[in-house]
């Protein structure tokens, strides 16, 4: 965690989703030092709440809980949702339905700033000796990151449409430390993933706008250039493991997909039977 909070804006009360989450426990202390409550949920069970919590363990696809969660809320970071490819089912429910139950709720009780957690997996058809920027066209490498999209244009539609405003953050790799050559482009630290949704929250005009979730890597997939306005300013970066991470995975296979795009190993699961 950061030893000094990004900023000293504060909010009433912040709603983060996927509470229960790899991600969500990540975040989960880190935004309490920017709100006076943090309400939590997820579908899953929740660890019980701390001073200045609420924990509400529901099911975004219930849309009259989804009107209530959002009731009395400044600002929402969703992180809800199925985060890996699986059946079709599941994702349906939670990436698109939730979805959408999230965005009409937000409508409903005048909550105008989402950060919308996305994902590289909506890019992963591209080629790792590519680029792209919030202006490429996307290319899902599944069902998965095929939600995701969706999820980019119901946000859109809601900006238009609305005047909420949505940050749409493509997360890269987000763990503690980068696994993998492939990684050494997509990693997020976690204090950086802290400042990127800080910034989100707290740029003073956000439209609807598509930023990468990466660290400061000396190499990268994806530019961020055309996000700038929201002041994200990464501090880490995969480099400092680069030695170690080579080390272990001096070469690729080349002949596998998984080492040509930038979707990794996604671009080869599923098709579920």
């Amino acid at each position: 965690m950061l030893d000094q909070p990004v900023t000293p804006i504060t909010f009433q009360r912040l709603l983060l989703t996927g509470a229960a989450g790899g991600l969500g426990r990540v975040l989960r202390p880190r935004l309490k030092r920017y709100c006076e409550s943090l309400r939590l949920t997820d579908i899953a069970p929740l660890d019980a709440a701390q001073a200045g919590e609420e924990c509400v363990q529901m099911d975004l696809a219930d849309a009259a809980a989804a009107q209530k969660l959002l009731h009395g809320v400044d600002a929402v970071v969703h992180l809800g949702g199925v985060s890996t490819e699986q059946a079709w089912e599941p994702i349906l429910a939670g990436n698109i339905v939730g979805l959408y139950n999230l965005y009409e709720a937000a409508r409903k009780n005048g909550v105008k700033r989402v950060i919308f957690a996305s994902s590289n997996h909506v890019m992963g058809f591209w080629r790792q000796d590519q680029v792209v920027d919030a202006d490429s066209a996307p290319r899902p490498d599944g069902l998965y990151g095929l939600s995701k999209a969706f999820g980019e244009d119901v946000a859109r539609l809601y900006w238009d449409r609305f005047g909420i405003e949505t940050l749409v953050v493509r997360i890269g790799s987000s763990f503690p430390e980068p696994a993998n050559r492939r990684m050494l482009a997509t990693w997020l630290s976690y204090d950086d993933l802290e400042r990127l949704v800080v910034a989100g929250l707290t740029a003073p005009v956000v439209g609807w706008s598509v930023i990468y979730g990466i660290s400061d890597n000396a190499t990268a997939f994806y530019d961020n250039t055309k996000a700038r306005h929201i002041g994200y300013r990464p501090r880490d970066s995969a480099d400092a493991f680069r030695h170690q991470v080579e080390a272990v995975q001096p070469t690729l296979d080349l002949s596998d997909p998984a080492n040509l795009y930038q979707g990794g190993a996604f671009v080869r699961s599923g098709h579920f039977e």
